[in-house]
């Protein structure tokens, strides 16, 4: 198109939703021939917001502006036109090469003054914001249920001035005003995950099964004060595993069963396994806890690896104190994860960890996303992503799920 000739439009219409708009719209820039450069639509409780830019004939511009003004008042719509010149325009183009971030904010519920305050620590950091968008079901109002969820997302355009800086604010106000972040680089990877690994104690399941196993040999107390040391970092993980183990020593393996039996799944792992299954993630458990009680999740989510620590058994069918093979430690854990990447083909930027220990930061820290969830606070200050305010199906939000995507209202009963 000749740009003596041409020229660009931005048409802004606004108003009650009305079932053929952009039909009718269309209609009018196909009988001229327009362009379209740009298109956005926001739609919040029935009420439109639709930009569109385009590029038409200077000849004809004041005839499409004319039957699209008489068009907007047939349906009862406001439109406004915005003229912008070739300078403007390629000064917008040159503005698409910059970088793009994703920032997921989630809660029970999500206030004025926490977006205010995301947004204002986005816009400090030189980053527009380009879109907003609702990933979550609207709740009711009448019929409040439980286990609600709010999830907003931002799509960010620019350049950081310091994005450590940037990750550590958020971080702060995450605290301070109780909901949860993830600050993400828009890249091809975040759209294309493929392998998640979680943590089974304390993340998939709301317990520690060595301590289930402690109270029924009557070492409850011995062992739990072990394995909260053990789980904020204050020693080595494998001389924790191996005293707590050796407490053990004389239980009759059955309890395992009752134990498995009544584990307290956390908060949304059934929505989110069965999300995951059928989109064709990769999931696995890494767990410094017990193959038995890993493989009977495995079973009940149909999980696809689990690596966890064996407990020896003598031939009454009692624990003898030891353990079979290597121990299942951070390190551990992210070997693990980069082996079952290798395996299943997946480039480690497509991977997930998710843990809450602090012997699960080194695979969270090796994964191309990874999540600490209701963690310790050393493992939070080192996760770039945390959940802690709902439960595990916060995942989906951090991967771009919408619960309108999901068939589902977005609220758990």
């Amino acid at each position: 198109m000749d740009s003596k000739t041409h020229e660009q439009i931005i048409i802004k219409i606004s108003g009650a939703d009305k079932l053929g708009l952009t039909a009718s719209v269309m209609g009018i820039l196909a009988k001229y021939d327009a362009q379209i450069l740009d298109i956005g639509q926001a739609d919040i409780h029935n009420s439109l917001s639709l930009g569109i830019m385009i590029r038409i004939d200077e000849q004809h511009s004041g005839q499409v502006m004319k039957e699209l003004l008489f068009k907007a008042t047939e349906l009862g719509v406001n439109i406004g036109f915005e003229p912008v010149d070739d300078d403007e325009y390629e000064a917008w183009v040159g503005r698409q090469g910059k970088n793009r971030f994703i920032l997921t904010l989630i809660g029970r519920s999500l206030s004025a003054k926490q977006l205010q305050a995301a947004a204002q620590a986005v816009t400090e950091q030189n980053l527009n914001i380009d879109s907003i968008r609702r990933l979550t079901g609207r709740m009711s109002l009448r019929n409040p249920v439980k286990n609600v969820r709010s999830c907003i997302e931002f799509s960010l355009r620019g350049t950081s001035l310091d994005r450590d800086a940037l990750q550590s604010r958020l971080m702060k106000l995450s605290s301070e005003m109780g909901f949860d972040f993830s600050f993400q680089k828009d890249d091809m990877y975040r759209r294309m995950r493929r392998l998640i690994c979680f943590d089974m104690d304390s993340t998939l399941i709301q317990t520690e099964c060595i301590d289930e196993l402690a109270d029924r040999a009557g070492v409850g107390p011995q062992v739990r004060e072990i394995t909260e040391r053990a789980m904020r970092g204050e020693f080595d993980f494998k001389e924790s595993f191996k005293r707590r183990v050796a407490l053990l020593k004389g239980l009759d393996i059955s309890v395992m069963k009752d134990i498995a039996e009544h584990m307290p799944i956390t908060e949304g792992v059934e929505r989110l396994m069965f999300v995951l299954k059928q989109c064709g993630y990769k999931i696995a458990i890494l767990s410094g806890g017990f193959t038995y009680f890993g493989e009977y999740l495995q079973k009940k989510f149909g999980i696809d690896y689990v690596f966890a620590n064996e407990l020896e058994v003598d031939e009454t069918g009692h624990l003898t104190g030891n353990y079979v093979g290597d121990i299942v430690d951070g390190h551990k854990k992210a070997d693990l994860l980069r082996l079952i990447a290798q395996t299943e083909k997946v480039n480690l930027a497509q991977t997930i960890a998710v843990g809450d220990g602090a012997n699960d930061l080194p695979m969270i820290s090796q994964a191309g996303l990874g999540i600490a969830f209701h963690a310790k606070p050393k493992v939070v200050a080192n996760a770039k992503q945390s959940i802690n305010t709902i439960g595990l199906d916060g995942v989906l939000y951090f991967l771009g799920f919408k619960d309108s995507q999901l068939g589902e209202s977005g609220v758990l009963k």
